[in-house]
């Protein structure tokens, strides 16, 4: 594993964190067995961090419209944008394990035009890069083509949201230097092994 700093700002000890701070960050070592950096990270600013992954939860966890695969697609695509190395790791990983698919995360962060997705789904990361490097020149022309592609207006608001939270998660891992943790680097690259 890395000795380098996960974060060019101080990361608190477990120990020293709110309680539920803590017990939100044990609870995701447990369902995966190590602590994403983005948490440690984070956890230094407890009101921030509740706020961050509050949203976060909120956009990424919840049932119907895009997929879970798919909201992973637009976090890819936005954070090569953004060049945020964190992001793309984390969420590449996230999204071999989601799509099953262990070339797809790799293909989105070179280029989602070229990637083996299907031609509904290149709209939505047009969109949304869009939305991540340009949100001041989305018009209602946009919105009447997302809904021409068959995209619901509250699949837009997700695609947009989704967007810009990531926009923002991409400008404070490039601020604090965040490392991604070695473990992503494999996830859902090679199929688990049968019992």
């Amino acid at each position: 594993m890395s000795e380098k700093p996960i974060s060019r700002f101080p990361v608190p000890e477990l120990k020293d964190l709110p309680e539920d701070v803590r017990d939100r960050i044990l609870a995701v070592q447990e369902k995966s067995g190590f602590v994403p950096n983005v948490f440690l990270a984070l956890a230094n600013r407890p009101d921030e961090f509740r706020a961050f992954f509050d949203y976060h939860d909120a956009l990424m966890e919840k049932e119907g419209g895009l997929s879970k695969g798919e909201r992973e697609m637009i976090v890819v695509a936005t954070s090569a944008h953004n060049q945020c190395i964190y992001c793309v790791v984390a969420h590449g990983a996230i999204l071999r394990i989601r799509e099953k698919n262990p070339q797809l995360a790799d293909q989105i962060a070179t280029n989602y035009r070229k990637a083996d997705i299907t031609p509904k789904q290149k709209y939505m990361l047009d969109f949304a890069v869009k939305v991540a490097m340009r949100s001041h020149e989305i018009s209602g022309d946009d919105i009447d083509e997302m809904r021409s592609h068959g995209f619901s207006d509250d699949d837009i608001w997700d695609i947009g949201a989704i967007s810009a939270l990531f926009a923002l998660s991409n400008r404070m891992a490039n601020l604090t230097s965040m490392r991604p943790n070695d473990e992503f680097y494999l996830l859902g690259r090679i199929p688990k092994e049968k019992p």
